[in-house]
């Protein structure tokens, strides 16, 4: 029987819960973000004027939480929120992402008053061992492309261990 090597084991790296909108659309997804994760979310600002949108440089446009400590146990929550069902064209190249329409469909949330109605966008990360060797500041090194991972692999881990079915 022949050994994998474990430099080819996937792993998820992080999964990042992020929300758009401007003024106070954008209170209500921060703290929307806060009562999902217990954590308290980085709000975005712009760096561009686009004069159509009425945003200008410094803005706060939006708000990102990024979970790296056990990122299985909200994963699982937010893909029982769009039923186990992903299509093909959400994933990429070593990541994929969703949106869910309203928070209250994730099992176990209850409808919060002074967020109201809201859906937020989940990504998901994925690495391999030695991903830190091409993102280090000393000693940088490059990895082949080998090391990244594709979306036939992506598929596969996902159905291997979160029953996700894709389309």
């Amino acid at each position: 029987m022949k050994k994998q090597n474990p430099m080819r084991k996937i792993k998820i790296e992080k999964v990042v819960l992020s929300v758009g909108g401007i003024g106070d659309e954008l209170e209500k997804g921060y703290n929307l973000l806060e009562f999902l994760t217990n954590r308290k979310p980085a709000k975005m600002k712009t760096k561009r004027r686009i004069p159509g949108f009425s945003i200008r440089p410094g803005l706060e446009v939006g708000a990102v939480v990024t979970i790296r400590k056990n990122p299985e146990k909200i994963l699982k929550k937010t893909l029982l929120a769009i039923e186990n069902v992903l299509k093909k064209k959400q994933i990429s190249v070593n990541n994929f992402s969703f949106g869910v329409k309203e928070y209250i469909e994730i099992p176990g949330v209850e409808y919060q008053r002074e967020i109201g109605i809201m859906g937020f966008d989940v990504t998901v990360v994925f690495k391999r061992t030695g991903r830190r060797v091409a993102l280090k500041k000393i000693k940088k090194g490059k990895i082949p492309l080998r090391q990244k991972i594709t979306k036939e692999e992506i598929i596969k881990f996902m159905e291997d261990n979160f029953d996700v079915k894709f389309e």
